[in-house]
C-alpha cells in the first residue's frame, strides 16, 4: 500500500496531536479523574500515553483498572473535560492556513477521530476551523469501545464512499492507532511527527509517508 499524492481527493485528519495541541487538557482531566479514583498521580510525564489512545483501554492499560473502574474514571475524566479541559488546548501553528490551501487545492477534508464527536464539534467550532471540514466524525460518548477503525469507517460512510479499499483516500494521524486503523480500512497513512507518538512509533507500525511539521505535511499534497 503506497501513499500517492497525485491520485489523492480525499484527506482524513486526526484531531489531537494532529490538529491541535491538546495534551494540557487531556493530562489535568486524567489527573482529576484519578484523583476521583483515589489513585492521585501528581507526576504528569507519567500519564503521557494517555494523549492520543481511547481513553477507556488507557485507564485499564497504564492504571490496571477493571472495565467497571475504567469507565468509572472515563465518567469523571468527561466531567472536567466538559467544563474546562476541552478548551485547555491550542491549534497547531500553520494549521489552518494549511487546511484553507488543501480545500482551495480542491480536496474534500474530514475529521476522524476517537474523541467523543460531542466535543469535538464544540472545539472545532471555538478554534474557527470547523469550515473546513466537508464531515467531521468522531467517536459516541454512549458507545465504549469504539476503535480508530470504527471511526474511520464513519467518515468514510458520510463522505459517500466505500468503507473497503476506498480509493484516493489518505488518514493523517499522530499515533499508532491511526495507522491501524486506516491500514485495515485499506488506505494509506501520513504520521506526523510533531504529535504525540513517542520515537520510532510511526516506523514501527508502517506510516505510509512522515512529515516531521506542518510544513512538511503541506508539501506533501502541494499541486504544482
Amino acid at each position: 500500500m503506497g501513499f500517492v499524492p497525485n491520485t489523492c481527493t480525499h484527506i482524513l485528519f486526526d484531531l489531537d496531536g494532529t490538529l491541535t495541541d491538546s495534551r494540557e487538557g487531556i493530562l489535568r482531566c486524567v489527573q482529576y479523574a484519578l484523583e476521583q479514583c483515589g489513585m492521585p498521580e501528581p507526576d504528569e510525564t507519567k500519564l503521557y500515553p494517555f494523549v492520543g489512545p481511547p481513553l477507556l483501554t488507557s485507564f485499564q492499560e497504564f492504571c490496571g483498572m477493571s472495565p467497571e473502574q475504567a469507565a468509572f474514571a472515563v465518567e469523571q475524566y468527561r466531567v472536567r473535560f466538559s467544563r474546562i479541559g476541552m478548551f485547555e488546548n491550542a491549534v497547531y501553528s500553520g494549521i489552518p492556513e494549511l487546511l484553507g490551501k488543501l480545500k482551495q487545492d480542491g480536496y474534500i477534508l474530514a475529521v476522524a477521530t476517537s474523541k467523543p464527536e460531542v466535543y469535538t464539534l464544540q472545539i472545532l467550532e471555538h478554534f474557527h476551523l470547523t469550515e473546513y471540514f466537508q464531515v467531521i466524525a468522531g467517536s459516541d460518548i454512549h458507545q465504549e469501545g469504539e476503535t480508530k477503525e470504527d471511526i474511520i469507517r464513519l467518515a468514510l460512510r458520510r463522505l459517500g464512499l466505500p468503507e473497503q479499499e476506498p480509493l484516493h483516500v489518505v488518514m493523517v494521524g499522530d499515533r499508532k492507532h491511526d495507522l491501524i486503523g486506516a491500514h485495515a480500512c485499506g488506505i494509506p497513512c501520513i504520521g506526523v511527527e510533531y504529535g504525540y507518538a513517542p520515537a520510532g512509533e510511526m516506523e514501527a507500525y508502517h506510516a505510509d509517508a512522515v512529515a516531521e511539521n506542518v510544513p512538511a505535511l503541506g508539501k506533501l499534497f502541494a499541486k504544482y
